[in-house]
């Protein structure tokens, strides 16, 4: 059988850079799936994240994107595209995602890698949540991810009804 992973990346203090973390939670706390998909909150880990392209079939990454396109796109880039795409390593965590495929490809990994990214309004400010933007954006994105979990023949059920802002509401009681 197949193992899936879902890693949320990025740094929550700094507003839409925070997306991938904060879907993550999200996927985790309001859904179940079957056959278990394992979800990660890998934050700003970059090169430690290697270990999961070793070890399972398929890696799904939450980021934001970086890109001269309009805020609230949402883009799957699959691993092979984005070590082309020079655009997209914008914060530090983006560059140790792009050093991490590369890092990969000196491995026999087996991991078929996908990016699944949304074009940042804001990761400047000093904020935990999301621009408004990327709030109104959020379901289309979680929508977008869990489509692809589906495609991969895991069945998705809704376990919990968390909205986007109480997801937010843990993030900051944590900090």
């Amino acid at each position: 059988m197949a193992k899936n992973i879902v890693i949320g990346v990025g740094n929550i203090l700094f507003c839409d850079d925070g997306i991938g973390v904060i879907a993550a939670e999200y996927l985790k706390k309001n859904y179940s799936y079957a056959p278990e998909l394992e979800i990660l909150d890998g934050g700003t880990l970059g090169l430690n994240l290697i270990e999961y392209f070793l070890h399972y079939d398929n890696v799904f990454i939450l980021d934001t994107l970086s890109m001269d396109e309009e805020a609230g796109n949402i883009y799957k880039i699959p691993s092979h595209e984005l070590l082309g795409r020079g655009g997209y390593k914008s914060t530090a965590h983006e560059v140790e995602v792009v050093q991490m495929l590369e890092a990969a490809q000196l491995y026999d990994t087996k991991a078929q890698v996908s990016v699944f990214g949304i074009v940042a309004e804001d990761i400047s400010r000093v904020q935990i949540g999301l621009s408004e933007t990327l709030n109104t954006r959020f379901e289309l994105f979680i929508q977008a991810v869990i489509e692809e979990v589906v495609e991969l023949g895991i069945e998705v059920s809704k376990k919990e009804i968390l909205t986007l802002e109480d997801i937010i509401k843990g993030f900051k009681c944590q900090s």
